[in-house]
């Protein structure tokens, strides 16, 4: 019998390493529900492919041959999951219309569909986009959809059918389970000494006794007394400053979200915040979630106001180094959501700049909606202020609400694959065991993603240029 075979699609590829983390954490979730419902390892493959499965050159062209990988993955899959990506996104992206084509052909060969965890954008019932994803979504072939934000819209959108929806944890919350460390293993016990260097061991010990009984000599040895070294007072280490992470962003993004704020005004923001925790005696590390342009921010703010290089890591590539930098600070402030919800996951308190809904969305989902902080509030007294007290706060989690993005998705793989299985949930506990850990980035690995990132950091050059020139 051959194996399930189930089609994941999320934002892989994207230079955004969150992206990365949510496509590991949901490869390990899926895992761990078949673990659950007592599937083998070689009863099911995941194929893992980015979420636009559908190229932009079909959708430019129409060209039905550009279609042939697509239907080709779809066409061989007893499952498809869209996990955790912005897949209703159309104010200023286009990402709607290649998830209305993947429905299409997944109806075309009658493969269940399951979003999980995705993120929507408001439904709008006088915008064709919006109505156009809305008539998409009755296709019988959609099964369950859950959202990590608006759950309101996504009500909506649903509205006239049965499929179930839901709002769910973010698949990142969890990262602290999939990227947790690999256990140190036992020290091996210390083995039984040989005969022969037992026997040695006595024959030493009858020698040092023949040596002790001797008679000393009876010419008097004058005394000696050992000198005894000065004590010096101990010195206290001095405690290490708490380190506080700063999550740059694009120039453009403010724009683009119609908020009044230059690349100049976040430059000028993240000096004065550096300045007034220099004041407080905190230490700082500038980085990013990834994105070339946001590394090219904050590369242009280093080279231009003299920030020390050591205070910065300008390149992210992989899921393992943004995890690094945040597992070295106290405390994050951050313009990037996933930054915000991967420090959250290990257990880092963290400050979100809301540039849109979705970072007010996070926060107040897992309890904490003071820690978002809107435009108007972007002053590094405000920010610093909030920051210090979140570390005072802590990190404390609602497992039940972590756990439903687990918990929905096993319910929606048992009712498609196994609807017979009386299989339960793991508790929260058992996922440390159930859901199995993310491997390290390795050098063939790490080189792919950089490839991939300077590559599409050239087409999108040569988009500008060949614009530019255009104009010309």
């Amino acid at each position: 019998m051959s194996p399930t075979r189930i089609l994941l699609l999320t934002n892989r590829d994207s230079d955004n390493v969150g992206d990365q983390i949510i496509e590991a954490t949901v490869l390990s979730i899926i895992k761990g529900a078949m673990k659950n419902l007592g599937f083998g390892t070689d009863d099911f493959v995941i194929s893992s492919r980015a979420a636009g499965i559908i190229s932009k050159r079909y959708m430019a062209t129409k060209d039905p041959e550009l279609l042939t990988a697509a239907r080709d993955e779809i066409s061989k899959s007893d499952l498809i999951i869209f996990g955790g990506a912005p897949l209703f996104n159309y104010a200023y992206q286009n990402f709607y219309r290649r998830t209305i084509v993947t429905l299409e052909l997944a109806q075309e060969y009658d493969v269940p569909v399951i979003f999980s965890s995705i993120g929507v954008e408001k439904y709008d019932a006088a915008n064709k986009k919006s109505q156009a994803l809305k008539k998409a979504l009755e296709l019988p072939v959609v099964r369950q959809i859950t959202t990590r934000d608006d759950i309101e819209s996504l009500r909506k959108y649903a509205e006239g059918t049965e499929v179930p929806v839901a709002h769910v944890a973010d698949p990142a919350v969890l990262a602290d389970i999939v990227y947790r460390k690999k256990p140190e293993p036992a020290p091996a016990p210390k083995p039984v000494p040989a005969f022969p260097v037992r026997a040695k061991r006595k024959l030493k010990r009858i020698v040092k006794s023949i040596v002790a009984k001797s008679p000393r000599s009876s010419v008097a040895q004058p005394a000696t007394f050992p000198v005894q070294p000065v004590a010096k007072a101990p010195v206290a280490a001095e405690p290490k400053p708490q380190r506080i992470g700063l999550v740059v962003t694009r120039a453009g993004i403010f724009a683009d979200n119609s908020i009044d704020f230059s690349e100049d005004d976040q430059r000028r923001f993240w000096l004065e915040t550096i300045a007034l925790l220099d004041e407080k005696g905190y230490d700082y590390r500038l980085f990013t979630t990834g994105h070339f342009s946001d590394e090219v921010f904050l590369d242009t703010l280093i080279k231009t106001s003299g920030i020390p290089g050591k205070k910065a890591a300008v390149t992210v590539n992989s899921p393992d180094e943004l995890i690094r930098e945040l597992r070295g600070c106290d405390g994050v402030i951050a313009y990037r959501l996933h930054a915000s919800i991967t420090s959250f996951a290990l257990g880092v308190p963290s400050i979100g700049l809301s540039w849109n809904f979705k970072v007010p969305y996070f926060y107040e989902s897992v309890g904490y909606g003071d820690r978002a902080l809107s435009p108007e509030e972007w002053r590094a007294e405000k920010v610093v202020s909030a920051i210090e007290r979140a570390m005072k706060g802590g990190v404390v989690k609602d497992k039940e609400f972590l756990k439903s993005v687990y918990d929905t998705l096993f319910t929606g793989i048992r009712d498609v694959l196994a609807p017979d299985n009386p299989a339960s949930p793991y508790e929260f506990s058992e996922l440390w065991e159930g859901m199995p850990r993310q491997l390290a980035t390795g050098p063939k690995g790490y080189r792919e993603k950089v490839n991939r990132k300077l590559r599409r950091t050239y087409e999108n050059y040569q988009k500008l240029y060949d614009k530019a020139q255009s104009v010309d």
